[in-house]
């Protein structure tokens, strides 16, 4: 009985956090990440091709769109309007004298609506408003363009009819619109924030998932797990090389974000490693937890992919506006980290330490991390036994 004691007394000695054995674990992970080549083009050359695709490939500003003009009147006032629609930076504008010439090439996609200046348009003109003045097909297969289209060829009719003859257009009240945090309303300073977010998760969850189920496969995990190291102490040296690298890919996101791309950064770098680190611990537990129930690469792979990467893609506010999605899927994006976590970053780059806004969001990123963490651990437990 004695023997028995003193041996689980030795067991649980041995299984105590033990900030030597933690080292050692850190250590031998950190040379296993810096000799696999997969690992540093995840952490270090991925953000760098994402940051390029969503500043230059990714664009939400309707600039220079593709329409025509056909003109089928040839008095001065239709060539007067047609020259307002050519001197816009906003529209690049293709001409015509008959409409069948840019019918086909809206249906081909090559532009993107057309406007119409019909033949009796000085007629149309001299009965002040009785009439609309021309006509304007927009191409509906893409609803914001279409839109666009059709109100800035009425702006364009709108100004032009306005300064006829001298005259310049009156309003009982002059609206000043001011635009706050990206008065140029560049979709660039919002969308990189909103990248950083995506690398991180993809470094978090997705390349952890990968590799400690990679561990699982060949059974260096099993080795790992019958050392004297406790569950705790494993766990967090099979992390913390990750969470260093996920914290200068933030540093690196960030320079080229600032340096390169033009992105404010107005608020703080202590307040944007602070918000990064705290992500970390979810986008780490989620991955962690993802290998500990699979133990296979391919099958931690894809449950990555569709509970991570896309969740944080599509739902987190980064390229779709969270109010004007459908109230079930509103309420998933509470489950969400990256949700938090884009909310925090275009704060910080576009309007400074909000901590009214920064609080919120940690603390719900905290919570939902250490319950991944939990359920990571509990399983662990459950492979070990």
């Amino acid at each position: 009985m004695n023997g028995a004691g003193g041996s689980r007394t030795d067991l649980q000695a041995m299984r105590r956090f033990d900030p030597k054995r933690l080292w050692a674990l850190v250590f031998k992970e950190s040379l296993q990440a810096m000799r696999d080549p997969s690992t540093l083009l995840i952490a270090f050359a991925l953000p760098v091709v994402l940051l390029l695709l969503f500043s230059y490939a990714v664009s939400l500003d309707v600039r220079a769109v593709r329409i025509g003009v056909v003109q089928e009147s040839e008095s001065a006032s239709a060539q007067s309007l047609a020259a307002a629609f050519a001197g816009t930076r906003y529209l690049d504008v293709t001409f015509a004298h008959d409409r069948r010439e840019v019918a086909d090439q809206v249906v081909s996609g090559d532009l993107r609506g057309f406007v119409v200046i019909p033949q009796d348009f000085e007629q149309r003109l001299a009965d002040r408003g009785t009439r609309p003045l021309v006509q304007i097909i927009a191409d509906g297969s893409q609803p914001n363009t279409a839109n666009y289209v059709t109100n800035y060829a009425q702006g364009v009719v709108q100004t032009w009819r306005g300064g006829l003859d001298g005259e310049t257009p009156r309003a009982a009240v002059t609206m000043e619109p001011r635009y706050w945090f990206n008065a140029e309303l560049e979709s660039r300073r919002a969308l990189v924030p909103g990248a950083i977010a995506i690398v991180m998760t993809i470094i978090g969850t997705m390349l952890t998932a990968l590799v400690v189920a990679r561990e699982w496969e060949r059974g260096t995990m099993e080795a790992v797990l019958s050392t004297p190291a406790s569950v705790a102490e494993i766990l967090i040296g099979k992390l913390l090389p990750y969470f260093a690298l996920g914290m200068l890919a933030t540093l690196g996101a960030t320079a080229l974000a600032v340096f390169v791309f033009g992105v404010p950064l107005r608020g703080s770098l202590a307040a944007l490693l602070l918000l990064s680190a705290t992500f970390m611990v979810p986008a780490l537990g989620q991955g962690l937890l993802i290998s500990s129930v699979t133990r296979n690469q391919f099958l931690a792979a894809q449950i990555a992919l569709f509970s991570g990467f896309l969740p944080a893609f599509m739902l987190s506010g980064f390229l779709y506006e969270i109010d004007a999605m459908p109230a079930p899927i509103r309420a998933i994006t509470w489950a969400i980290p990256a949700r938090y976590f884009v909310s925090s970053l275009k704060t910080v780059f576009l309007a400074g330490d909000i901590w009214a806004v920064f609080v919120p969001n940690l603390l719900a990123m905290g919570a939902i991390g250490v319950l991944f963490f939990l359920l990571a651990k509990r399983a662990t437990r459950k492979n070990l036994e």
